[in-house]
């Protein structure tokens, strides 16, 4: 029987001398790449030659203070034989000479200052990650450029044909008699004017889909899709990201940044967990919105974009609006028109197309063949109720596909309710509390919720410290506070 395709992570070469740095740095980025570690330049120098070609490392992170020889030096090295490299020097110092010589000479992509933030630091990897790419995509799209004209705008028009069709209406799974027809029919009106759209509904029920569908249905589906989840990031962090900012403009702003909106210029921008934000964000997000403009923190210029803005919420806003929670002026300029995606169990004619396209889907990416729903397994399925929406349904069968044997479904791997120690969700765990003190209530919740969390992202820590709004080192302390596994 074949093996699960395993999907490769981006690897990064970690230099330095110190064992504790390498080791903190490594389980900093261990879950988002494949990290390769050395104590010494020659030591790195070894794995770039053993390992470059096949590992595909595209990063090398150096500090800069070390007993045989300098970042700067080391980095000069790598940039004559692996140019391609994004490099990256991290230091306690800033002596002015060593940044000018860094840039000039080894090429240094971004400067990190001691003492790193986990976030940072993972931030920043994640972006040298999306340069690498993007250096790459540039290459070959220079060797595109040298077909004929013809035929690469035919190359264009069909992937943007691709694009249409894995992103537009034909996207939304749906039967003939589902109520996702009267929300298909509501986006093919209003996506080829530029009106925002507040898409509201349950966790897992496919917000962002259906944002891409307007996009991919609108004028502006040639231009970008960007998405920022509000709900994960602090205010702070949240202005950087969407406004950008000028070096120098806070600390650990060590150069210019350009902000998502201005990434999206021309095209979208979609705007996940809006209710989240807080009162003092929603002013600055009101003015963009009314204006077209705004101002890059520290910087003293006004940015004018064009930008679609769609805004997407499991809250109930109107209640948020009432409460005091949410600005009502920037509630009606988000919900010019308003959007309501129904949860799985209020469409149960869509389960079996929705069912056989995910089947097919997950025995394509992990190398199955030949399984298909039994009746019975089907009758379960429309049966249960979802709580989780699509993105449970997602986790059951892809658990089904993982597990079953001989090329056929298992029908007993189904499990509608979570087993062991993750079973207990957050709501039947308050709704079941009735003794105890305060404190005592709140360990419970904050277990449960914790335990809900990683049993839905499959364990993945940058995954559930993002959705409950939580440091990396947080979401460990919070682990290891109530024994909930590996804390790692």
């Amino acid at each position: 029987m074949s093996q699960p395709a395993e999907r490769r992570l981006p690897a990064i070469l970690v230099v330095d001398d110190e064992p504790r740095s390498l080791e903190a740095i490594r389980r900093t980025a261990e879950e988002d790449f494949e990290v390769f570690c050395a104590s010494s330049a020659a030591q790195a120098i070894e794995v770039l030659e053993q390992e470059q070609a096949s590992a595909g490392i595209c990063i090398v992170l150096t500090d800069q203070r070390m007993p045989d020889t300098t970042g700067v030096q080391f980095l000069k090295t790598v940039r004559e034989r692996w140019p391609d490299l994004v490099r990256i020097i991290l230091s306690g110092y800033t002596d002015s000479d060593d940044i000018i010589s860094g840039v000039n000479d080894a090429g240094i992509w971004q400067y990190l200052l001691k003492p790193w933030q986990p976030e940072q630091l993972l931030l920043t990897l994640q972006r040298a990650a999306e340069v690498w790419r993007l250096q790459q995509d540039n290459l070959r799209l220079a060797l595109d450029l040298r077909i004929a004209g013809p035929t690469l705008k035919r190359q264009v028009e069909r992937r943007r044909s691709q694009a249409h069709q894995q992103f537009g209406l034909d996207a939304l799974i749906r039967a003939e008699d589902s109520p996702m027809q009267a929300v298909c029919d509501l986006i093919s009106k209003v996506a080829p004017y530029d009106l925002s759209v507040l898409v509201t509904g349950e966790s897992g029920t496919g917000k962002e889909m259906v944002a891409r569908a307007i996009h991919y249905e609108s004028e502006r589906a040639d231009k970008a899709f960007i998405t920022q989840n509000c709900g994960a990031v602090p205010d702070t962090l949240l202005e950087s990201e969407l406004f950008g900012h000028k070096r120098g403009a806070f600390t650990g702003a060590v150069d210019d940044r350009i902000g998502l909106f201005q990434q999206a210029d021309g095209g979208t921008l979609f705007l996940d967990e809006i209710g989240e934000t807080s009162p003092a964000f929603q002013v600055k997000l009101l003015r963009v919105l009314q204006e077209g403009e705004f101002r890059p923190l520290g910087s003293t210029r006004t940015v004018t974009v064009d930008v679609r803005v769609i805004a997407a919420t499991n809250r109930d806003l109107e209640a948020d609006v009432r409460d005091g929670r949410f600005r009502e002026d920037l509630y009606y300029r988000l919900a010019t028109i308003a959007l309501r995606v129904p949860p799985l169990r209020e469409r149960p004619m869509d389960l079996p197309l929705l069912a056989d396209t995910l089947l097919r889907r997950f025995q394509q990416e992990l190398g199955k063949t030949g399984m298909n729903l039994t009746p019975g397994l089907l009758a379960r399925l429309v049966s249960h109720g979802w709580p989780g929406n699509v993105r449970e349904l997602q986790n059951q069968l892809i658990r089904l596909v993982a597990l079953s044997e001989d090329g056929a479904l298992q029908d007993g791997l189904f499990t509608p309710r979570p087993q062991g120690a993750l079973s207990a969700s957050p709501e039947q765990t308050l709704a079941t509390l009735t003794g105890g003190t305060l404190q005592d209530r709140v360990d419970a919740l904050e277990t449960a919720t914790l335990r809900d969390a990683m049993l839905r992202h499959a364990g993945n820590k940058s995954r559930v410290a993002r959705e409950l709004g939580l440091s990396r080192v947080g979401l460990r302390a919070k682990l290891a506070r109530y024994g909930l596994g590996d804390a790692e």
